[in-house]
């Protein structure tokens, strides 16, 4: 929130954000927020508040630059169309409408993914693997 900023410097965990939420019956489907559109608060937020290392923050280079450029005020949502499908069908559990159902692991067990790729495959659409050699 706008009239929080100048929490930011002594009790930043004071400061509030613009969220939102949308729920259906009771159960939120999606939610999102007014993103950071202003490169020095965005810059002060990694240095200061998250205290990543230069390595860290440059990792966002592109995203303060494309920032710097002029960004209006700009909001996203996350919707969970597999809660929401869950509601609609009726069912105990996301698991019996999910689309592609993954493993603890992270596995999809119904197709194998991830799995390695063939050489036709990656051939189909002109893909080549190349070794990293700077690690």
């Amino acid at each position: 929130m706008a009239e929080d900023l100048h929490l930011l410097y002594s009790s930043p965990e004071k400061v509030r954000g613009q969220h939102y939420d949308l729920v259906l019956n009771g159960v939120e489907i999606g939610g999102g927020s007014i993103r950071i559109h202003s490169p020095k608060l965005q810059t002060f937020v990694f240095e200061h508040i998250l205290k990543m290392t230069p390595l860290e923050t440059s990792r966002f280079s592109h995203l303060i630059d494309a920032l710097s450029f002029g960004c209006p005020p700009h909001g996203g949502i996350a919707l969970g169309f597999d809660r929401m499908m869950a509601i609609l069908c009726e069912t105990a559990s996301i698991r019996d409408v999910i689309a592609f159902p993954k493993s603890t692991s992270g596995r999809d067990l119904v197709v194998g993914s991830p799995s390695e790729l063939t050489e036709q495959q990656l051939g189909e659409y002109k893909i080549r693997v190349v070794e990293d050699t700077q690690t």
